[in-house]
């Protein structure tokens, strides 16, 4: 049987006596299990000057080895700044470390570990790269929902009630969607999420009521072919009140999450976080256009997604439109 191990010392001591006896490298890896390829590949990588030495050979593997582990990819000007970039960007580590190796045909180039170590290198503090991360918070916190619209709303069907299979994620055109509030809840942002690809798309609103939160959602919708858009899941804030309108259009079924339970949308609630990193909480939307807003979406449907096997959202959207208008 060949062996696959590394040469080990007393196999190198065996390589040196058998080459002083005039033994031929095929002969050797004989007689050690060894492919005739390792053998030849140590005694030409490991000789000093032609001449093949246990003692030599053993230090230079050691030296190489140690060299090897020293080596940090982030040295490499082309991989700096790709990662610097992705970095400024808003990916994590994980994404940008994960797209290279997809990138790579599977073959990882660096790991997430090597940039936040990096990052948190005197060098990197220096350059302040910290202040890319995304911010955690390391205590739990109760999660709070906007207030419950009193009033009730008509034909209100239960999240219970939706297709096992929209859980799963396997088949696509099922939407979630909320709102984001701006300064004083005076404006909004209306945001959607499609639960398979993670896409993302948002609409300002000029008012969080329902007469704004359908037509943004129908504007949103609309605009993609019937099989992308099956179904919205929703909470049972007032912008929500008109959904029957959804159903008539656009001939999609809704369903609500039940009372102060986001979580049961929590797709579209982690985007919205996402969001928060560029438009913070008690922000004033007043000056924001729907034009910058687009902007936004589009660089977080950019980044890659460990869930998607580090595809972005907008890859995986546009993959699952072809296969439906195929």
């Amino acid at each position: 049987m060949i062996k696959r191990c590394k040469i080990t010392p007393e196999e190198r001591d065996r390589i040196a006596l058998l080459l002083a006896s005039k033994t031929s490298l095929r002969k050797i890896a004989k007689i050690l299990g060894r492919s005739i390829s390792s053998i030849s590949e140590e005694v030409k990588r490991n000789s000093v000057n032609g001449e093949y030495t246990s003692i030599n050979a053993q230090r230079l593997s050691e030296v190489r080895n140690a060299t090897s582990r020293k080596t940090n990819p982030l040295k490499n000007p082309k991989i700096y700044a790709y990662v610097y970039e992705k970095l400024r960007s808003g990916w994590s580590p994980e994404q940008i470390a994960g797209r290279l190796k997809k990138d790579n045909n599977g073959k990882s180039i660096i790991c997430h570990e090597t940039i936040y170590r990096y990052i948190y290198s005197s060098e990197g503090k220096k350059r302040n790269l910290s202040e890319y991360l995304v911010k955690h918070h390391y205590k739990r916190r109760k999660w709070h929902s906007r207030y419950l619209y009193r009033r009730g709303i008509a034909n209100r069907v239960s999240i219970r009630l939706r297709p096992k299979e929209v859980d799963r994620r396997k088949s696509f055109g099922h939407w979630e969607t909320d709102v984001v509030e701006g300064k004083a809840h005076q404006k909004g942002i209306q945001t959607l999420l499609e639960r398979k690809t993670r896409f993302f798309q948002a609409k300002i609103l000029e008012k969080i009521d329902s007469e704004y939160g359908v037509k943004a959602q129908y504007n949103v919708l609309v605009s993609f072919p019937k099989k992308a858009r099956k179904t919205l899941t929703m909470d049972n804030g007032k912008e929500n009140y008109n959904h029957q309108k959804l159903v008539r259009y656009l001939g999609l079924k809704t369903f609500f999450c039940d009372p102060y339970c986001a979580w049961q949308k929590g797709s579209n609630e982690n985007h919205n976080g996402v969001l928060r990193r560029y438009i913070p909480k008690k922000a004033d939307l007043t000056n924001l256009s729907q034009l910058e807003l687009d902007a936004i979406i589009e660089e977080i449907n950019r980044r890659p997604r460990k869930c998607l096997n580090y595809e972005t959202p907008e890859e995986a959207f546009t993959r699952e439109l072809k296969l439906i208008t195929i």
